[in-house]
């Protein structure tokens, strides 16, 4: 029997490669999406056989009624905000968006289709003020920002649900992943391209904030696969979903530049508007439960990951000028 599952953020990074994903093992995709012009057009393009539903995380009525439409196997929850800075300009939003959504999508499944299986996207930034590193499953949760409180919350709420009602709910606590497809908000993708403008001369200098921040970076596609496979297993656990290595914004820009023979010396200047109020403080994770638990395990290295989204900026902006939109 074809699996059916509904996936909310499906225009996203992680949304569009886990459609591919989950299309490519036969499954029946749905995908929830906002009602037109309310989400960017440089969103990544959904392959044609994904069935689109317009539904609103904001409101529980429409998130009923897409899960009735559809009735998944399996549900994952990647909609909300995803850029950590814009929490700090919109926290109200942030907490709109990323907590409370939770719980109307959670008590959603529990009436409509309570058998299915629902994945919940959380975030290192939970962790956030972390004691120590590298941080696993039982690591004390501080957030520091107000899209980690909001994801907190998300957390808590699903593993509430999978202990008192009984759902299968698992989270995955995914460090920072990267890939093509994200958004040039984000620091990763804004060196890429940045790096990429400056080669083909399209840009003279490249802006950024705090050099010296670290993250835990992998690839997009790797990480969307243990999504997967966290629901595949018989009992709904948590997963932190990490490579296990930080890098510094410094060595991403290196690394990008490098790979260009461009020196960032001459056209990397930083930028106090882009430094975060609260830095997270040594993000880096134990994916130790989900190697032996989930036979997961990163594929692309540092390096590798940097030079494909180098790779992939050059040939959007050589194919299209000066165009910021994202490739498909």
């Amino acid at each position: 029997m074809t699996k059916r599952a509904l996936i909310t953020g499906v225009t996203g990074q992680d949304g569009s490669y886990l459609a591919d994903l989950l299309l490519d093992k036969g499954y029946e995709v749905h995908g929830m999406v906002r009602a037109r012009g309310e989400h960017p057009p440089d969103r990544p393009r959904v392959r044609d056989e994904v069935v689109l539903h317009t539904g609103d995380l904001l409101d529980e009525g429409s998130l009923t009624r897409v899960l009735s439409e559809c009735l998944p196997d399996e549900v994952y929850n990647l909609a909300g905000t995803s850029f950590v800075a814009a929490s700090w300009s919109d926290p109200v939003r942030a907490a709109e968006s990323t907590a409370a959504a939770v719980a109307r999508l959670l008590e959603s499944v529990r009436r409509v289709v309570p058998e299915a299986r629902f994945y919940q996207a959380s975030s290192s930034e939970i962790f956030g003020l972390a004691a120590g590193a590298p941080q696993d499953e039982d690591t004390p949760i501080r957030p520091r920002t107000p899209y980690g409180a909001a994801k907190a919350y998300g957390h808590f709420l699903t593993v509430t649900y999978r202990e008192s009602r009984d759902l299968y709910a698992t989270s995955g606590i995914l460090y920072n992943h990267e890939s093509p497809r994200r958004g040039l908000e984000f620091v990763t993708r804004k060196v890429t391209h940045g790096a990429a403008a400056i080669k083909l001369d399209l840009a003279s200098e490249l802006a950024l904030g705090n050099l010296d921040a670290e993250r835990d970076w992998g690839y997009a596609k790797d990480y969307v696969l243990a999504m997967w496979l966290m629901l595949q297993q018989d009992e709904p656990s948590d997963y932190v979903v990490a490579t296990g290595i930080s890098h510094s914004v410094r060595q991403l820009v290196n690394c990008a530049f490098g790979y260009l023979d461009l020196d960032p010396a001459r056209y990397v200047r930083r930028d106090e508007r882009f430094v975060r109020p609260a830095e997270p403080v040594n993000l880096v994770g134990d994916a130790s439960k989900a190697r032996e638990r989930l036979g997961w395990q990163p594929s692309f290295s540092f390096d590798e990951l940097v030079q494909l989204m180098v790779d992939a900026d050059l040939e959007l902006l050589a194919s299209s000028g000066a165009a910021a939109s994202q490739p498909a």
